[in-house]
C-alpha cells in the first residue's frame, strides 16, 4: 500500500475549503421563521418599490431571478402563472434581479425592461444593483423563492425558501409543486408542511469586492 503524502492532502483540503467559501454569499441569510427586512429597489418603470407599498396583501412571493440564466428563463411562464393564481389570494410575485451588470451585461436595467416587456410580466421586476438585499436574504441561485407572510404589525416573516417545483427543465414533467403547496397552506391559515427545498439554478453573479 502506497504511503499517503500528508502535505498534498493538506493542500488539497485548503484548496477545497477556498472553493466552498467563494461559492457562498457573504451573509448567512434568512431561515424559515426569520423576520424579513423591507427593501426599496428600483422597478422597471423607474419607480422605487418596497414591500410596505403592498397594503392589502397576506404576503409576497419574493423571487430572485434574472434574464441570462437558462433556468430562470425556463421558469418565467411558471412564475407568471404563480402570480396570476396567488396574487388574487393575497400573495403577489415580486421579482428581483440580483446579478451584477458588469459580470452579466444581459442583466442590466435596460435589458430587464426589454425582457419584462417581451414577456408581459404582470409583476414588479426590481434591480438589486448593490446586491445588499440579495445577501441579506441569503439567495445564491436564480431562480430562488422566499415566500414571506405579512404579520399583524405589518412586518413580514419568512414562511418558505427554495424552489418553485421539482423539475427545472420541463414544466410538463413536474410532480411536486413546492411553492404552490406552501402557498395553498398559507392561504388556508395552516403552517407550511415542507417549508424549505433546494433551489436549482445558476449561481448569482457577484460584484468584485
Amino acid at each position: 500500500m502506497k504511503k499517503v503524502n500528508l502535505s498534498f492532502l493538506y493542500l488539497a483540503c485548503l484548496l477545497l475549503a477556498g472553493v466552498l467559501v467563494s461559492a457562498v454569499p457573504a451573509e448567512d441569510g434568512y431561515q424559515v421563521g426569520d423576520k424579513a427586512r423591507d427593501f426599496k429597489l428600483k422597478n422597471i418603470d423607474g419607480k422605487m418599490l418596497s414591500m410596505s407599498d403592498f397594503k392589502d396583501v397576506k404576503g409576497i412571493i419574493v423571487t430572485f431571478t434574472c434574464n441570462s440564466c437558462p433556468y430562470a428563463v425556463g421558469y418565467e411562464d411558471r412564475l407568471i402563472e404563480l402570480h396570476n393564481k396567488y396574487a388574487p389570494q393575497g400573495y403577489p410575485v415580486v421579482a428581483i434581479n440580483p446579478n451584477d451588470k458588469t459580470k452579466s451585461p444581459a442583466d442590466s436595467f435596460d435589458k430587464m425592461q426589454e425582457r419584462a416587456k417581451d414577456k408581459k410580466f404582470p409583476f414588479p421586476y426590481l434591480y438589486d444593483e448593490t446586491q445588499e438585499i440579495t445577501k441579506t436574504y441569503g439567495a445564491t441561485r436564480t431562480p430562488q423563492l422566499y415566500v414571506v407572510q405579512k404579520q399583524k404589525d405589518g412586518s413580514f416573516k419568512v414562511a418558505y425558501i427554495g424552489a418553485i417545483d421539482d423539475n427545472s427543465r420541463d414544466a410538463s414533467k413536474v410532480e411536486k409543486k413546492y411553492a404552490e403547496a406552501a402557498l395553498d397552506e398559507l392561504v388556508k391559515g395552516k403552517p407550511v408542511t415542507q417549508n424549505s427545498t433546494k433551489a436549482i439554478g445558476c449561481t448569482i453573479k457577484w460584484r468584485e469586492a
